[in-house]
Order: C-alpha cells, then structure tokens, then sequence
C-alpha cells in the first residue's frame, strides 16, 4: 500500500536510558489501577484514552505520499466511516518528511491517528508516553491476528499499541519476458547468482538495478546478507548490539557484498529507488532487490507490465539457512497519548483491525499482504499471492534494520553503508567497522 514504508532517520532526542526510565515509570503505573477508579468519571476517561466520542470527526497523520498509497489510505479512510465510524480528515505529509519530524510532530499538536510501523519502532515511542495504549482495542480485535503479529503490537511494558493492517517481502524482481528473451534463468545459490549477474553484464544489461540517495534502500541488502551468512539470530543479536559490529560475521556481510558490487548500479548514493525500478520497467537491468510494496506498486500503474513482473527470494549463500529468512516489514498505525479525540480514533482501528477491512482495502492496494486470519483476497494478483506463500515458507522474518536497530544505530548505518558504495575496498570495511562499532557503543551505553 506504499511508496517507501521503510522510515529514515528521525530525531532523537531521548537517550537510551530515558526510554528504559519512561517504561519503568509506565511498568509502575500499571501497578496501580486502583488510581484510575478513584479519578472522577470525566477524568477516568481522559486517563484511560477514551476522552472524545466515537462519532465525533478524526484526523490521520499520513506519510503515504505518493499517489497510489495514497489513494489506497483515502479508500481505506472512507470504508472505515462507510461502516459506521467518525469522518476521517487526511493530513498527508512527505513520506521522508513524515519520518525526520515524527519526534517533534508527537511531542506537538499531532493528529489523533498516525502511520506507523511494527516492531521496535512502535516501541520506542510506546516507551516514551507518545502514544495511546490499545489494550482495549486488542480485546475486540485480537481474534483476528496470529500470536507473532499481536507481539509486533506490543509495547516492551506488555501492552498493545499498534494495530497491523498488511506486510510485504522484499525480494529479486526481474521481468519474465526478459529472463525469457535472454535465456536466463532463476538463481538459487550465490555461484549462479554471480554467474547470471556476469552473463547480463555481458549482454550490456545492468544486472541488478540499484539507489540509495535516500539512505535506507541499502540497509535491506545488508539484512538479506547477514541473514543467508550468519541466519536470523545473528542479525537480531547485531540490531541489539549483543554482537559487536567489529565481529567477523559483519565483515563477512561486507566481503561478500562487495563481490556483488560490480553488478550494481553505479551512482546509487545520487539515485531515487523510483529511478532504479524505472531501468527494471524498461528492461535496462535485469533485476532489482527491493520491497514489493515499492517495486510492484510503481509498475501497477500499467497492469500489462505487472503481468510480467516476477520475484525470487535472494540466493542462499551458507547452506546452514539456506533460504529461511528474510525481512518482511509490518506496517499499520497508533493513535497519538495527545489525541483529541481518543475515542473515534479507535473506533477507526476496530475497523481497521478486522479481516473484511483488509479485503476491502486489499481491492485497491495491488502490491501488499493482508495479515488478518480469515482474510479473503480475490483480488489478489500474481505477485501478492506469491508474497503470502514466500513470507509463509520462512522460518522467520524480520522488520528491516531500522525497525529492529535503535533508531541512533540505524541512522548511523545509513552512513556508513553509503561509504561503503562508494568505497567497498577491503581497506576500507574495516574503518567502517570501527566507526559502527564506536557509534554503537555510544547510542546503547548512553
């Protein structure tokens, strides 16, 4: 349903300790529910983020920008008040904007409801008392998700405040007719891979289509690396910095990632993703590792050329994990600790939150998955139901690294990963290392 739904580095201006400080404070509050009974009745529900009415007018922060996550947001707004909820006002803002201000923007006057994402980012500012629990919420909603998907809702003091609405792969886009036209066929080890990525250089192709101006493109090869060298658990200890980021697997990652660098499309630091999917369109390159969500979504505009795109999932590279991961981020959205209106807000999620809202919303976004149980999707087409069954075949999935890394980290890494593009020299990976490494020090001690 978006353009780029991976967010970049925003401001920060709580340290580590302060959030660790905000989810005690939050912990200890929750051990006194005999404070709330004693409130009076208009502040009891003001307290419990019930202040509002459920059929008086909200608003939304949106980051879905471009024109076809953002028409598919409007549907999906205007079903929710279709099926009985308030008349939803749409804010929308710059997806890159959205993500740099989204500290200063909650800690302001924000909307009531805000696109977000799952896992450690809606915990961080869970953490920080900027948004409103959903507890309530999730004891209506909550039959409709898997147990890992109520988790990726969940707060680090236990309680819910996020509330999905679909995930995406990322994954090889290539054109069929294209692979067909040349003889190529599909990759399933690192050896072919490279192979194949030689063969299209030859034939005068750009084996693989490429950009990073905007930070965070990149930071998914590095996930997909790391996961096929060192497998899920590594890269979750590594976004934890239980891992030091001097370790010989993450030299690996960049060793290995290096080798690929001759097949890449140069000039990727100057480059919008937009850019780098429009040579796969026009069969300049030959492929492409991207979200399906941005990829899919820009070719939805001509079905006939969606008809002849395809995805594999990224070679295996050590056979101990093989194929059994990849990153495949959850999107969906919370309601601001400073909502007007807290309770239309989340009258919109019980919609939201049900498996005929995903159906529903799913007619119109052509490129994401639902994540609702029972979810009915005749709509799907050829490259969403290939999603569902990829993400479903892996043995894990994770966020993206900066949904899984401190944001600190993450930003940091945007960096450094961009020095690497334009340097991937052996000499130069280990000063990287370093300066990761330092930095990480830095953010998790702080």
């Amino acid at each position: 349903m978006t353009s780029p739904r991976i967010p970049q580095n925003f401001e920060r201006p709580f340290t580590r300790r302060g959030l660790f400080k905000g989810m005690g404070a939050a912990a200890a509050f929750a051990t006194v529910p005999g404070a709330l009974a004693a409130c009076s009745s208009s502040s009891s529900s003001k307290s419990t983020g019930n202040s509002g009415s459920a059929t008086a007018p909200v608003t939304f922060g949106s980051n879905y920008s471009d024109a076809s996550p953002k028409a598919a947001f409007a549907a999906l707004c205007a079903a929710a008040t279709a099926a009985g909820g308030p008349k939803v006002t749409i804010n929308t803002v710059d997806h890159n904007t959205f993500q740099t201000n989204i500290t200063s923007y909650l800690q302001g006057t924000p909307d009531d409801l805000f696109t977000w994402f799952a896992g450690y980012r809606m915990q961080y500012f869970a953490a920080q008392g900027l948004a409103l629990p959903l507890d309530d919420v999730w004891a209506k909603i909550g039959g409709n998700f898997s147990a890992p998907v109520k988790t990726l809702s969940t707060g680090l003091d236990g309680h819910q405040y996020f509330v999905p609405i679909y995930n995406y792969p990322w994954v090889v886009f290539y054109n069929k007719s294209h692979f067909a036209e040349k003889g190529y066929t599909v990759p399933t080890t690192w050896d072919d891979f490279i192979t194949l990525c030689k063969k299209m250089k030859s034939d005068g192709i750009v084996p693989l289509a490429f950009a990073d101006k905007d930070g965070w493109p990149a930071l998914g090869t590095f996930d997909i690396l790391n996961m096929r060298i060192n497998g899920y658990d590594y890269h979750q200890k590594l976004m934890k910095h239980q891992v030091p980021w001097t370790d010989a697997g993450v030299k690996a990652v960049f060793d290995q990632w290096a080798e690929l660098m001759p097949y890449m499309q140069t000039g990727a630091n100057g480059r919008i993703w937009q850019d780098a999917a429009k040579t796969l369109e026009q069969k300049q390159a030959g492929m492409m590792f991207q979200g399906t969500n941005q990829v899919a979504a820009q070719y939805v505009s001509d079905n006939a050329k969606l008809d002849d795109l395809d995805f594999f999932q990224y070679p295996a590279i050590n056979p101990t994990y093989g194929q059994d991961y990849m990153d495949a981020p959850t999107d969906g959205f919370m309601i601001s600790k400073k909502a007007k209106n807290a309770a239309g807000a989340k009258a919109i999620l019980e919609y939201i939150g049900t498996a005929a809202a995903e159906t529903t919303f799913l007619k119109t976004d052509q490129w994401d998955v639902g994540v609702a149980t029972g979810l009915q999707a005749p709509s799907y087409d050829a490259i969403q139901t290939k999603s569902v069954t990829t993400i479903a075949g892996c043995k894990a999935v994770s966020q993206f690294m900066d949904r899984d890394a401190d944001p600190a980290m993450a930003t940091a890494m945007i960096s450094i990963i961009q020095k690497f593009i334009d340097d991937p020299s052996t000499g130069n990976i280990a000063g990287l290392q370093n300066s990761a490494e330092q930095q990480a020090k830095a953010i998790y001690t702080s």
